[in-house]
């Protein structure tokens, strides 16, 4: 297989194993588990803890001590097995250190991959700007194709999408070991702070970036509110008549995954937004489409509503998209060579570290203060919740941050750089 054809498949498996529970556990853990929207949302904090902590550690080793690929490789086989043993648990505190543990060792894996693909088309005299996006939209992909065979087999709702994702991880894990040699770069003289981003913290000093990163944490907080909760939402209309057979709660993994789609068309609409409006306003479109993603949830049903949860589907792609990105070029534009790359890692601490960390916790509070529980033989399970409250909160969530962002963060010519 050529160079080209094994990044590719990489990139597919490193994709395919986060994308076979992370849209459908939510709706695993409430309604087979019977956890409760706090407990749920804890679990899904744990993937800000794991941003927080691991990417810049593990970056140090490869670029210390292991080769990246070898790493990749160990990363994922400890991945595999904490997959394997959250299968077999029902507790809410086995869940949670299973899946701490995963997070662990599979959020750096994000990074490694990128280290790994960069090395070996540079070694093989490829251009990386040019032939590096072909490689990874098959991540996304591979992501899709996940969402729909954990949809089609029946296993959204079901442990076997831990086994799904696990054997999965368990192929990528071995097969990262025959991937190109990425040795570690030993001349570079890369000191912790800067590994961890915090050699960028001088940035805070400056008024406009402390602003850009606390609003990064706050919308941070939203990123993953629909993963986390989505698929619990959908299937909860399983227990009225009028939508039990509808395509959105028999589907309703395969109705989520038209965000993942969405997420690549406007990936390729970003250059001409940025043109257009530059980049403060495109950082709000994306604040706007967030209101949208979740209002648009809390008005939608699997039935005649469909049509609204189909276009909150699309929204998202430019609601995850357009802040992630012109939030890394605004990152790149204002800081110097020297902690540039320092500031790119506080940037994804701030969204996917503390934003995700605050975002988990607070929508777990948020969906139980408006569910109502009872115990039944001893476990705990959901009576009533109000969805449509739930999700219009988050949505004014959204709107409140999005009119502070455009009255307090002043910044003109933000489509400087790409007109040059």
């Amino acid at each position: 297989m050529s160079v080209k054809g094994r990044l590719i498949a990489m990139n597919f498996l490193q994709f395919f194993v986060w994308g076979a529970w992370l849209i459908s556990l939510g709706g695993y853990m409430g309604g087979s588990l019977h956890f409760e929207g706090g407990q749920i949302g804890a679990i899904f904090a744990t993937m800000g803890i794991a941003s927080l902590l691991m990417p810049g550690f593990v970056g140090i080793i490869a670029d210390k001590w292991i080769n990246a690929e070898r790493l990749l490789g160990i990363c994922h086989l400890l991945g595999s097995a904490c997959l394997f043993y959250a299968s077999t648990v029902t507790s809410y505190d086995q869940m949670y250190w299973a899946m701490l543990v995963n997070l662990l060792v599979y959020m750096p894996t994000l990074s490694l991959t990128n280290t790994v693909s960069y090395n070996a088309l540079e070694n093989n005299k490829f251009d990386i700007v040019k032939d590096f996006p072909p490689i990874r939209v098959w991540g996304t992909v591979g992501f899709i194709c996940a969402m729909w065979a954990v949809d089609l087999t029946g296993f959204k709702h079901t442990c076997a999408q831990l086994y799904v994702s696990a054997g999965a991880a368990l192929l990528l894990g071995l097969y990262s070991f025959t991937l190109p040699q990425c040795p570690p770069a030993k001349s570079e003289s890369k000191t912790l702070l800067s590994s961890f981003g915090l050699d960028a913290l001088v940035l805070f000093k400056r008024k406009k970036m402390a602003i850009f990163f606390l609003f990064s944490m706050l919308l941070g907080a939203a990123l993953q509110i629909t993963n986390s909760y989505g698929d619990l939402f959908l299937s909860s209309f399983k227990d009225i008549p009028e939508y039990a057979n509808s395509f959105g709660v028999k589907h309703s993994v395969i109705l989520l995954s038209i965000s993942q789609m969405s997420e690549t068309l406007f990936i390729l609409a970003i250059p001409f937004f940025l043109r257009r409006f530059g980049i403060k306003q495109v950082m709000l479109i994306s604040m706007t489409a967030w209101v949208f993603r979740f209002g648009l949830f809390g008005l939608g049903n699997p039935g005649s509503g469909l049509p609204l949860l189909i276009l909150s589907m699309i929204v998202y792609g430019m609601a995850f998209d357009f802040f992630n990105i012109s939030g890394s070029l605004f990152v790149e534009m204002e800081t110097t060579p020297q902690i540039r790359a320092s500031a790119q890692g506080l940037f994804f601490m701030m969204t996917n570290g503390l934003g995700a960390i605050m975002g988990g916790y607070a929508s777990g509070a948020i969906v139980d203060l408006f569910s109502k529980y009872a115990t039944v033989a001893g476990q705990t399970q959901v009576v009533s919740r109000d969805w449509q409250s739930i999700w219009l909160i988050f949505a004014a969530y959204a709107l409140v941050i999005g009119i502070l962002f455009a009255m307090v963060f002043k910044y003109k010519n933000g489509s400087k750089m790409v007109k040059e």
